[in-house]
């Protein structure tokens, strides 16, 4: 559990993302938490590497719940953890979980030290944790001795097959210390992030097959655009296919300009794409051929889902069960009709020799045509009262007047 999100078991699959400003910056980092949060990010984490950072902390939180924003916020931290969460209390206090990653949490004896501190405060908190290891800030010291020891082996292991299991053993080791010092397991979450789609999976089928921790999922440095979107993709549906993985991140380097929450509509469309979780209503439409001269159909399915997913911070409370609404707009009589019938609500746009008007579909049943310059309008309209019709929250005090007033 953290904060009122429930992890593992049969909860449903957590959608986490991550922002990138300035922690110490206040305004700024409210600002992208509520908007992370507004697109759908049920955790959201946050850098804390210095003391001003550590300081700001509780104040992003009291101005997130001033917002009325209630997202359960991550503490990532590295190198200098410990001492920040024992200089800044306030801090341990507000974050509702913490990520550590044991390959940055100091060397040798003090490593231990260092870690079990992070722990016992999390203990004293009663903060769950996140035993985060990378391959790219993997243990030193435990990638030298195991090198070593697959040295001297008769038929010694490939360089790869080492690193992916120090990856695995550095998690399950962290995990069974932080339990030695008092945190239940519970508490304790794992990933062992690469960047790499096999060697992703492998790793987490392993870490899945020796534990029954909660796994975070993610493909670590993802990179931009569409290859970070196929390879997050790629590597995430395997294992969320075969039942691995409780919380997940889409690590993507947003373009310049770009708008983080990108990261978190992604996520959401994995899930939602894959049947197992349901975020906002989806927009089938065709991607077009010769049939389909005209460019309308798809500015239509443009508009409709935006449409939809600007009004799903709204319609999420009102409408109950508006996300897994379907909507088709296609854009020619080969499929359209069919696909329409199909969705909950569609359209069949005109395509080129056809006749210059477009039936819509109901719930299965044609219930109107629309021709002239206001289809973009009028079926945008059907859209908004087909969900009020069919997803407004009863109102148990109004139905017995209603009900006599019908009669």
């Amino acid at each position: 559990m953290v904060g009122s999100v429930a992890l593992g078991g049969a909860a449903p699959i957590v959608v986490q993302s991550m922002t990138n400003t300035d922690t110490a910056d206040v305004q700024a980092t409210v600002e992208q938490v509520f908007e992370l949060a507004r697109a759908g990010s049920e955790l959201v984490r946050i850098t804390v590497n210095t003391l001003e950072a550590a300081r700001a902390v509780p104040r992003i939180h009291e101005r997130l719940l001033a917002r009325g924003c209630t997202v359960p916020l991550v503490g990532d931290f590295h190198f200098n953890g410990h001492k920040l969460l024992a200089q800044v209390n306030e801090c341990a206090a507000a974050l509702a979980k913490y990520r550590i990653n044991p390959g940055n949490v100091g060397q040798g004896r003090k490593r231990d030290e260092q870690f079990a501190q992070m722990i016992e405060t999390a203990c004293r908190y009663r903060k769950p944790v996140r035993i985060g290891v990378n391959w790219g800030s993997l243990d030193p010291a435990l990638a030298r001795a195991m090198m070593d020891a697959n040295a001297h082996l008769a038929a010694p292991r490939d360089a790869a097959t080492v690193i992916r299991e120090a990856l695995i053993v550095s998690a399950l080791d962290s995990a069974q210390r932080a339990e030695q010092w008092g945190l239940p397991a519970e508490a304790i979450v794992l990933s062992a992030k690469v960047s790499s789609v096999q060697e992703l999976v492998t790793v987490y089928r392993e870490l899945a097959r020796r534990c029954d921790y909660p796994l975070h999922l993610g493909l670590t440095e993802a990179g931009m655009g569409s290859k970070a979107i196929v390879a997050s993709t790629a590597a995430l549906s395997i294992l969320l296919q075969e039942g691995i993985g409780d919380t997940i991140r889409i690590s993507l380097t947003p373009e310049p300009g770009g708008d983080r929450t990108r990261e978190v509509v992604v996520a959401q469309e994995i899930l939602q794409t894959m049947g197992l979780r349901a975020f906002t209503p989806l927009v089938t439409a065709c991607p077009g051929c010769g049939r389909t001269s005209s460019s309308f159909f798809q500015e239509l399915a443009q508009r409709i889902q935006i449409y939809l997913r600007t009004q799903m911070p709204l319609w999420r409370t009102r409408y109950p069960g508006v996300e897994t609404m379907q909507v088709a707009v296609m854009g020619c009589v080969v499929n359209g009709p069919g696909e329409s019938k199909h969705a909950h609500i569609g359209i069949s746009l005109p395509g080129s020799g056809e006749n210059p008007v477009a039936p819509v579909y109901v719930d299965g049943e044609k219930t109107v045509t629309l021709k002239g310059e206001h289809i973009a309008e009028e079926f945008q309209a059907l859209v908004e009262q087909y969900v009020h019709s069919h997803y407004a929250e009863r109102d148990p005090a109004r139905e017995p007047a209603e009900a006599q007033s019908s009669a």
